[in-house]
């Protein structure tokens, strides 16, 4: 039987390192791979880590916004592990309110990290999900306060439990265009590249769900995605009402279900519990 592992992406500092330590913490029993784009950093990280007595962290490079660094770590771990059995898609980004940058390169560049970098993961990894697998998409409640702020055309299509993966990717697409040009909220959506994204990770996350339950129904794999809450991190700053530690704890729970669950599956979990979409 091979080992299991767990692959925790931007995970050298913030929400995804609290991640991995609790993945330590709770018991995992495996390798937990600490994955980021900055070699150093990762490395530095995993020193702390073992410093503090997470001995079973590694780290592996990986940029979520590079499709062939994705594809190497599938290779990693098919000759390493057999597969995977636990993937939290933590790595994201978000531009401070006091960005300079055009809106419409603020909507390309956070699009391209939190949902197509999420995406191209998935492609490479969830086909060597094994049996039993957890897979954790890190969302925001931005998402579902950026979901409140579309028309009503297009929160239809993103409630649309039929809606494809093709669909949402056309979507996606069409709210960076329209944010290029200037007209994104006479067009319906929200004026926030942030929460765009994000609505983009949980309806990903709802639609990669019911995939799984059609073409592995009887594997028991659950994915979901999440909220962390508000969390004191680079990103969020210093006002957050939450501890990276305390934003860890729902990813976590969701990696950790006991196997035999069967809910939560295809849902927006905050605080250990399902949010209406």
């Amino acid at each position: 039987m091979s080992k299991r592992v767990a692959v925790v992406t931007g995970a050298n500092k913030g929400i995804g390192l609290a991640i991995v330590k609790g993945l330590c913490k709770a018991g995992f029993n495996g390798d937990i791979l600490l994955t980021a784009r900055n070699e150093k950093l990762g490395q530095d990280a995993v020193a702390g880590l073992k410093s503090e007595g997470c001995k079973n962290v590694i780290f592996q490079q990986l940029d979520i916004c590079d499709q062939g660094s994705s594809l190497k770590l599938k290779k990693f771990l098919e000759e390493k592990y057999g597969g995977l059995d636990v993937l939290i898609n933590n790595a994201g980004m978000a531009f401070k309110h006091s960005a300079t940058e055009p809106f419409g390169e603020q909507a390309e560049v956070t699009m391209r990290t939190n949902f197509w970098g999420t995406l191209w993961v998935c492609h490479a990894l969830l086909p060597i999900l094994r049996p039993n697998a957890r897979v954790v998409n890190v969302s925001s409640f931005v998402s579902k306060k950026s979901l409140d702020q579309c028309s009503s055309e297009l929160q239809a299509k993103f409630r649309n439990k039929d809606l494809s993966e093709e669909e949402l990717c056309l979507l996606m697409g069409e709210f960076v265009q329209a944010a290029q040009a200037g007209d994104h909220t006479a067009q319906g959506w929200p004026n926030t590249a942030y929460g765009t994204t994000k609505i983009g990770v949980t309806v990903l996350s709802r639609i990669q769900a019911r995939v799984l339950t059609e073409t592995r129904p009887g594997d028991g794999i659950l994915l979901n995605a999440c909220c962390p809450g508000w969390v004191r991190t680079d990103m969020a700053g210093s006002n957050a009402t939450k501890s990276p530690e305390e934003g860890a704890e729902t990813p976590v729970y969701l990696a950790m279900l006991p196997e035999g669950v069967k809910e939560p599956h295809g849902q927006l979990v905050w605080d250990k519990t399902v949010q209406e979409w």
